[in-house]
Formats: structure tokens, C-alpha cells, sequence
């Protein structure tokens, strides 16, 4: 875990800690995903199917969802249920698009006879893999597939697990996925990763999954690309004393239903707010449906921290980077300009993540654990590469060549040496290697 500066810790109160720590708190499981994987490389779909026996308790005989199961499952949807479903996916398509125009390829000639550019292509082939999780996360798919589609990526393969709700096909489908797998964990992400009899061998891996997901994406990284390490969901609110405690506190149980290891908190200057949030979400976490989750989500990795000033919640915010910051203060704009490290920022109280969640267009996929340091979410150019190229004719050569035949003569690389001279001076050169 990165270590808070001094200065800014001499700057805050903890009204309330979390209990446990999110950087430590995991299970032992690289052992087991490693088997896992080593197994699935190994037997392909034979191991597939041991592994839908003993976790998933289901016997699986075909792996791919058929076009008729496809299309069953889409007919099963109620209609207000496809009719969202569809929305979520013009405005994560939308969004894409407009994000796709943004990556243009380049040619500029830097020197006469010098031309270097740059191609943005797409990644052939990808898989997504889609969560059952604890609910039917009927965004999940949408999220991973659609950019994927817009980028142009030749094939999507989406796995989900055995068990996942008909719905979650279902939106696989509507979202673009070329091929749909029931197949869930770590040894969803080893069959993408290393192909087997049913399963192709795709180029990178997208989506969020357990524990067991997480490490298999790891451990399978530089066979394969793969999107990011997304540990369990966050949201932190930064707010003055305009913020209401009744809105955060319904905000911060709300991602908080998500999983038991959700990192939920308050970063503000007003001791008041604190513990006013503090109070009602004590008071509104009984009546929460989700209590049995978001309960101990509080418990264990809620925090409430009072910052001496503007700078130091600003400071503070940016050292836990979360996964999703809201601004409730005066002026929600001037503050999320001076903020710097989160996956996704929610500016103005009337910007709640649960619009990012499902369907405003914005992807949902996000780093967490600090990561927002140096990355930013899942997004259309993901799934794209920038890939340079040049090109020179004589004028160009004349104007390379002679730094990089000194250069390689400086550096006693004799092989780059010539390769530099044959383009400037060919017969010198090979007559001076005797050709």
C-alpha cells in the first residue's frame, strides 16, 4: 500500500477507519488459479468441464451458447427490461464513437524525406469476460463488448459462468459478442488465454471478476493483453459543507450493496457532515435490502475523513485514487478541475455513479486499489493499437544516417554500424566488407 505524505496525514481526523485493509485482505488463491490454469492448458475443455462440476456444480457438455439459445434468450426478456437494455447500449455506443473519432492516425514528414505516422488498429481478436457475480449485472456485458465492436475488433468472445441469469445471454447478444461461452473463473480466463478444443486463443481479455478472476488475468498477462486488475468496487465522495448527508449516505450504500469488500468513504473539510453521514448511514444500512452485504462492506472498509482544509481533502482524494469520486461541494466544477487521480469522476450532486453503472454511457469498468494513479477506465482505444511506421527516401537517409552510423560506431554495434552505412553509401560499404 502506498504510504499517505506525512504532511497530509498531519492534515486529517479519521472519523471512521475502515477495519481491515483492502490492499492485504485477500485470500491466498495464486496457488489454486495457477492449477487451474496449468490444467486447462494442459486437458482444454476436459478440464473445463471438472472445474464447472466442482465450482459451479453443473455438468456442461457444449460450452457455446447456440443461436437458438441466443435468440431464446432475448425473446425471454420483458420488454421495458430489453427496451433498457437497448438504451444502455446506444449511449455506451454513442459515447464510444465519439471517443473512437478522437484517435486519428498521423503522417508528418519531420525532416525532408523523413515521413513518420502512426496507424490506430484494431485488436483482432478479444474476449470479455462477463461476471454472474452476486447479481444479474445486466450493464456488465454491454460495458466490455460494445466498445469492442465499435473499435472494430475482428472477433468478440464473451464467457460468463454456467450459472448466470438468461439475461446476462441475453445481453451478450444484443451487445455485439460474436461468440457466447458458459463458462465462469479462472479457467474461463485460461481457456481464452491458451485456447482449447471449443474455445478460441484470443489476443487481450476484458472485465471485472472475483478474486479468482483477477489472479488468473495476472498470471496469464503477456501471453495475453488484458485490460486492468480490478479489485472490489469503490466510491469516495469529496464535500465541503454544502454536501447533504442524506445523498451521500444513500450514495455510499449503494455501491456498497455491491460486494462485502466494497471500499465506500467521505473525504471532507466539515466535521458537521461527517458525522452527520456517519449517523444516517447507520440509520438507513437496517432497512437496506442489502444489508447482509453492504453491512459488512461498512463495517470492514468504511471511512469518514474531516481534512483541515480544501487542499488537503484534495491531496487525501488523490492519494486513495477511487475507483469512483464524486464532487458534492459549492462549486462541484472548480473542484474536480484540481483533482487528478480516479477512474471516474461524478461532478455535481446530480451526477450519482449509479447512471454510470448501468446506462448513461460512460463505461463502468474502472481501476481500483489506487491505480487510478496511473490509469484510466476501460474505454474504446483499449481495444485499439497505435502503431508507428516510417518511411525515407534519399534526403531522409542523408539526414539519418550519419548520427546513427556514429552513434552504433560509439556504442561497438558493428552489425548496426553497416546497416546504417549501406543505405547512405552502398558501394563503399560493401566494398568494405568484400562483397
Amino acid at each position: 500500500m502506498p504510504i499517505l505524505d506525512p504532511a497530509v496525514e498531519a492534515r486529517i481526523m479519521r472519523v471512521k477507519a475502515p477495519e481491515r485493509s483492502a490492499w492485504t485482505d485477500n485470500a491466498p488463491v495464486e496457488a489454486t488459479v495457477k492449477a487451474v490454469i496449468d490444467d486447462v492448458r494442459s486437458r482444454g475443455d476436459e478440464a473445463l468441464r471438472h472445474y464447472s462440476r466442482e465450482f459451479d456444480r453443473v455438468e456442461v457438455e457444449r460450452f457455446e451458447v447456440s443461436p437458438a439459445e441466443r435468440q431464446a434468450a432475448v425473446d425471454a426478456l420483458d420488454p421495458q427490461t430489453r427496451a433498457d437494455t437497448e438504451f444502455a447500449i446506444a449511449q455506451v455506443r454513442a459515447f464510444a464513437e465519439a471517443q473512437r473519432a478522437t484517435l486519428l492516425p498521423l503522417e508528418v514528414e519531420l525532416l525532408p524525406g523523413l515521413h513518420l505516422g502512426h496507424r490506430v488498429i484494431p485488436i483482432a481478436k478479444v474476449g470479455a469476460y462477463v461476471p454472474g457475480g452476486r447479481y444479474p449485472l445486466l450493464s456488465a456485458p454491454v460495458m466490455t463488448i460494445v466498445p469492442a465492436k465499435v473499435a472494430g475488433c475482428d472477433e468478440v468472445v464473451a464467457c460468463l459462468p454456467p450459472g448466470a441469469h438468461q439475461a446476462m445471454v441475453a445481453g451478450c447478444h444484443l451487445s455485439g459478442a460474436d461468440r457466447i461461452f458458459r463458462v465462469g473463473g479462472a479457467q474461463a480466463i485460461a481457456a481464452m488465454a491458451h485456447g482449447t478444443q471449443s474455445i478460441p486463443a484470443v489476443d487481450k481479455i476484458f472485465g471485472p471478476g472475483n478474486a479468482f478472476v483477477n489472479e488468473a488475468k495476472r498470471q496469464v498477462f503477456g501471453l495475453v493483453g488484458i485490460d486492468q486488475l480490478a479489485g472490489p468496487s469503490e466510491i469516495f465522495v469529496v464535500a465541503d459543507e454544502t454536501g447533504n448527508a442524506v445523498t451521500i449516505a444513500i450514495d455510499l450504500l449503494a455501491q456498497a450493496e455491491h460486494d462485502v469488500r466494497t471500499r465506500v468513504g467521505l473525504i471532507t473539510t466539515d466535521r458537521a457532515l461527517a458525522e452527520a453521514v456517519r449517523a444516517e448511514v447507520e440509520r438507513l444500512l437496517p432497512g437496506l435490502s442489502t444489508a447482509a452485504v453492504a453491512g459488512p462492506a461498512w463495517r470492514d472498509y468504511g471511512e469518514i475523513v474531516v481534512c483541515a482544509d480544501e487542499a488537503a481533502m484534495l491531496a487525501y482524494s488523490d492519494f486513495i485514487a477511487a475507483e469512483h469520486l464524486e464532487v458534492h461541494t459549492r462549486d462541484p466544477q472548480a473542484t474536480a478541475a484540481r483533482l487528478r487521480n480516479y477512474g471516474s469522476l461524478f461532478i455535481g450532486v446530480s451526477a450519482s455513479v449509479v447512471y454510470s453503472d448501468k446506462c448513461c454511457g460512460t463505461n463502468h469498468t474502472l481501476p481500483t486499489m489506487g491505480a487510478g494513479r496511473y490509469t484510466g477506465g476501460l474505454w474504446v482505444g483499449s481495444y485499439l493499437k497505435t502503431c508507428t511506421h516510417q518511411w525515407l527516401d534519399e534526403r531522409g537517409v542523408a539526414a539519418v544516417a550519419p548520427p546513427a552510423i556514429r552513434q552504433s560506431a560509439s556504442e561497438g554495434l558493428e552489425g548496426h554500424r553497416r546497416a546504417a552505412a549501406l543505405r547512405l553509401a552502398p558501394q563503399q560499404l560493401l566494398a568494405e566488407i568484400g562483397v
